[in-house]
């Protein structure tokens, strides 16, 4: 059980005194000494008092060990994250810190990619990953970059990289909103999301470029889910032209003409005849 070392970490970490601790608490000093070196036991009544104090559950007081979490998981229970309170595992993401414990943001790369499918919960292979950091992101969140392949997410050109925010809790993806998605199946996807976990348990992923029809996975299938932060690149993006437009319209007509013919039931002219 973790509760004395918990407590104290708590309270260091919060910049306040065993007075103050112990007055918000109604306790006396000695008292809450006592159960902070392990000498005296609380009882569920204080444990109670302890959990309400510090937002966290009685069962994360007790047998998380907060002292071993990274910064940004940390974070995650500081804002209300708390594994036990949501009735989930908490994902445990590897990770790597540089020389003041800051976390560092992983790159991987294009020719990564593919043994990311089977390390990206491995310390080792992580621990290999390049690493960089970006002084303008909050030192309270986890993020990694990944190297962004093809023209789906177009006007974001193909070699750009995008860096994502880790993802704790899967319920809180936004629709609309651009994320990175890594399943088994398909790897590493930067897509449009809309969240239909309540619905269905699937997300349904969509590209920025009308050619690419959306599609759906379920989340059992999904592994990491990182928010879509910002993304580098040495090309800007294309200038979108009129003709873009005429072939974005003409896409659209298609998808029209082929949802008219499924419903009518009839046979209607070719339509890879009537739009090349």
């Amino acid at each position: 059980m973790y509760f004395t070392s918990n407590i104290k970490f708590l309270r260091k970490r919060r910049s306040r005194t065993q007075d103050d601790v112990a007055s918000a608490l109604n306790l006396k000093r000695s008292t809450l000494s006592g159960y902070e070196n392990g000498i005296a036991q609380p009882g569920i009544e204080i444990l109670i008092s302890f959990s309400g104090y510090y937002n966290l559950s009685i069962d994360t007081l007790l047998k998380v060990d907060l002292t071993k979490l990274s910064e940004s998981q940390l974070g995650e229970l500081e804002r209300g994250y708390d594994a036990y309170v949501k009735g989930s595992n908490l994902r445990v993401l590897a990770t790597t810190v540089n020389s003041v414990n800051r976390e560092n943001i992983e790159l991987v790369t294009e020719k990564a990619k593919a043994g990311y499918r089977t390390g990206y919960a491995d310390p080792e292979y992580i621990g290999e990953l390049p690493v960089f950091n970006l002084p303008f992101l909050s030192d309270k969140r986890k993020y990694r970059t990944f190297q962004l392949k093809g023209d789906s997410m177009l006007p974001i050109p193909d070699g750009s990289w995008v860096t994502g925010e880790f993802v704790q809790d899967w319920m809180e993806v936004k629709n609309g909103k651009a994320y990175i998605v890594f399943t088994l199946d398909d790897g590493i996807v930067f897509k449009i999301v809309e969240n239909k976990l309540r619905e269905n348990g699937k997300l349904v992923l969509y590209s920025l470029n009308p050619v690419y029809e959306p599609y759906e996975v379920h989340v059992s299938d999904v592994k990491e889910v990182w928010k879509f932060v910002n993304y580098i690149s040495n090309e800007l993006p294309e200038p979108v032209l009129p003709e873009k437009h005429l072939y974005r319209a003409m896409a659209e007509m298609k998808h029209d003409l082929e949802r008219i013919k499924a419903k009518l039931g009839k046979d209607i002219t070719d339509i890879n005849e009537i739009i090349p």
